[in-house]
């Protein structure tokens, strides 16, 4: 992955400075690790600027990074989001990285506000499986009408690639960020602001070491997704008169949806 980054570093016509953003529990946890900082002062530093923060969970990480970007950055600027726990050490991860560039030109040719970089998986892949049965159950629960226009973009919602345009990137800055979700997030803010959406291709890559999400794993995804859908819809609507009961409502519905989705995906990967 660093490769790119160092062309990315060295073409300073079209790319800033890139920003690697280190949670410094990781920096803890290795701090005496020769290799670790070997690898840290030789490759990330001398490619980047390393942001170190503490940070609840990656989410935090990208507010982090994206708001050092941001505010340097100009209006016409796109960032553009490179999570580094993916397999790219393959062919297929050498194919991706071969063309990731493409997402922020996307954004730039084709004038759009967000684009979404969605991995290539068949209906067995244990990620996929979670955004089916657990992520746009729930989406369809709380925002049943924006659910509906994000399928048409992606069947990956919660995907960690994606780059952004600088106005958009404001938007999503100023208002409340989660820990957990924040690309669920952006594409509900995305629909809601009517902002123009595109998706690009990643490729079949991978961020699980054994192939799959195991079923401990699916639940915490699963009802974090839902804690952040509770918290916006609220945020969106406990101005308007009779939310309560509203709340009440849709609170039932998303925990049926929810045990339904926890009883389907227990089937799929306790197996």
């Amino acid at each position: 992955m660093y490769q790119l980054v160092a062309r990315l570093d060295a073409d300073r016509e079209h790319y800033a400075r890139p920003i690697t953003v280190m949670d410094r529990k990781t920096y803890c946890a290795l701090e005496r690790n020769a290799a670790f900082q070997n690898f840290r002062k030789n490759t990330v530093a001398r490619h980047s600027d390393i942001l170190d923060a503490w940070c609840v969970d990656t989410c935090q990480m990208w507010y982090s990074g994206l708001g050092q970007a941001f505010e340097a950055g100009a209006p016409d600027d796109v960032y553009w989001l490179i999570p580094g726990d993916f397999n790219y050490g393959t062919k297929v991860g050498h194919e991706v990285l071969g063309r990731l560039h493409d997402l922020p030109e996307i954004v730039l040719e084709l004038n759009q506000d967000l684009c979404i970089g969605e991995i290539a998986t068949d209906h067995s892949n244990s990620k996929q499986q979670i955004d089916t049965y657990g992520t746009f159950a729930l989406l369809y629960s709380w925002f049943p009408v924006e659910a509906q226009e994000i399928r048409q973009f992606t069947e990956r919602p919660r995907s960690e690639f994606f780059a952004i345009r600088h106005n958009f990137l404001r938007e999503v800055l100023t208002q409340r960020w989660y820990a957990y979700e924040q690309t669920v997030v952006m594409l509900l803010q995305a629909v809601c602001t009517q902002k123009r959406i595109s998706r690009f291709f990643v490729g079949n890559i991978s961020d699980l070491p054994e192939g799959r999400e195991s079923f401990a794993s699916a639940v915490q995804q699963v009802e974090r997704t839902e804690r952040v859908l509770k918290a916006f819809w609220g945020e969106r609507n406990h101005s308007k008169p009779g939310w309560i009961e509203d709340y009440r409502t849709l609170e039932i519905q998303s925990e049926q949806v929810l045990r339904t989705a926890l009883t389907i995906l227990h089937n799929l990967l306790a197996l």
